[in-house]
Parts: C-alpha cells; sequence; structure tokens
C-alpha cells in the first residue's frame, strides 16, 4: 500500500506503521510466551481469561490504528479505506456466518473464532487491488 520510511510518506502514513509495529510486537510477545509455556499454569482455568485479554488487546489497538488511519487520511483515501473496510467486514462475516451453519448442518470441522480476525485482513487484501481505483 505505502511504504511509510521514504521521504514522500505523510505524517499519518508513518503513525499509521509505528502504531502498527507496536502493536503487532506486543501481540507477538504474547504469542511467543504462551507458545514457550509460559501461561501452562494458568489453562482452563478462570485465570486464563487474563491470557484472552493479553492477546486480544493489540488486535483491538491494530483496529483501532486503522481506524485512525482512516481519519488521519485525505478524503479520496479515507473513502476508498472505508468501502475496502466495509467490504471486508461484510465478506468475512458472510464467510465464517457460512462455515458456521456448515459445523451446525454439514459437519464441517470446527473454526475456532479468532479466525475472523486473519480472514478479515486477507479478504482486506484480496480485494483490495479491486477497490483502489474506485473512487
Amino acid at each position: 500500500m505505502f511504504n511509510a520510511f521514504q521521504k514522500s510518506s505523510t505524517t499519518a502514513q508513518k503513525r499509521y506503521t509505528l502504531r502498527t509495529m507496536a502493536f503487532m510486537g506486543g501481540y507477538t510477545a504474547v504469542m511467543v510466551a504462551v507458545i514457550f509455556g509460559a501461561f501452562d499454569p494458568i489453562q482452563n482455568t478462570p485465570a486464563a481469561w487474563i491470557l484472552a485479554l493479553a492477546v486480544t488487546a493489540p488486535i483491538v489497538g491494530q483496529i483501532w490504528t486503522s481506524l485512525a488511519f482512516m481519519r488521519e487520511s485525505d478524503e479520496f483515501m479515507r473513502a476508498v479505506m472505508a468501502k475496502q473496510f466495509i467490504l471486508s467486514s461484510g465478506i468475512s462475516m458472510a464467510l465464517f456466518t457460512a462455515w458456521g451453519f456448515g459445523e451446525s448442518f454439514a459437519n464441517a470441522p470446527h473454526a475456532e473464532g479468532w479466525l475472523i480476525y486473519p480472514l478479515f485482513w486477507a479478504v482486506m487484501g484480496l480485494t483490495a487491488p479491486f477497490l483502489k481505483s474506485s473512487s
């Protein structure tokens, strides 16, 4: 989409990149701790909600970062990004809902609820080239 480290990048692009790196760095740190067993003693206990919220917090931060970038961008970029965000959200919800009904009625394997987030970004990436040229 852009390179925030070029001289021509906007202040909004630079802020987006730095915020994304910060939030995804936090997410990565928590997930590495999970992988190496730091939270094993609390698995399947009420305290595991702390882990669930710790992993969720950077995701919420990234969503805020994306919305803040839209707000800080010019009118054209804001319109294109809003279309991408809305279309990607709708497609992701439709796909995830269809899979959920497949689980209920067609014995499809279970998909974890958190998969909606990477699905959203995958759909965003797939739809972006088609919406970028529209206004």
